[in-house]
């Protein structure tokens, strides 16, 4: 498996949700399967199926995380050295040379995307047609509804 790219705080909150799940939520579970049991017999017993169906669900859940841990490339942007240039991590500031709305957003790892959150994917469209560009570069997007061109207004590493 390749290094997946990720910042501080993706890394963080992965290790945060890791956490809860095995602390939390996965002895939750053996309650319930506990509790399920004790009620006779399991072939008909809607909680304890639920509550196995939930246990998988957690466990495929830890399973993934660990992975993407394992193999994760952590980047803090405050110690990258980009003279400027848009990299993984930064966040940036542009305008729609089209409609002139100001849009900021960070570049992220794929699992940290939220473009709701202001995070972009560094493999999405945008992110690819920013990285290495500076302050006052036009960064050309190709959209399904066309090309849109983002003029770049400032670059950040927080």
């Amino acid at each position: 498996m390749n290094k997946v790219p990720l910042t501080v705080k993706g890394a963080e909150k992965l290790r945060d949700e890791l956490t809860r799940l095995k602390n939390t939520e996965r002895p939750k579970i053996t309650v319930a399967i506990a509790e399920a049991r004790a009620h006779g017999d399991l072939k008909e017993n809607a909680e304890y199926h639920a509550a196995r169906e939930q246990q998988g669900i957690v466990e495929a859940r830890i399973r993934d995380i660990e992975a993407k841990l394992a193999h994760a490339q952590v980047i803090d942007v405050t110690k990258v050295h980009a003279h400027g240039k848009v990299v993984f991590g930064a966040t940036v500031d542009l305008v729609d040379e089209d409609t002139e709305e100001e849009i900021t957003y960070q570049i992220v790892g794929e699992d940290e995307s939220d473009v709701g959150q202001g995070l972009i994917s560094v493999a999405s469209p945008i992110a690819r047609a920013l990285i290495g560009k500076e302050v006052g570069d036009t960064a050309t997007v190709r959209a399904p509804g066309g090309e849109r061109n983002f003029e770049l207004l400032e670059v950040r590493y927080v």
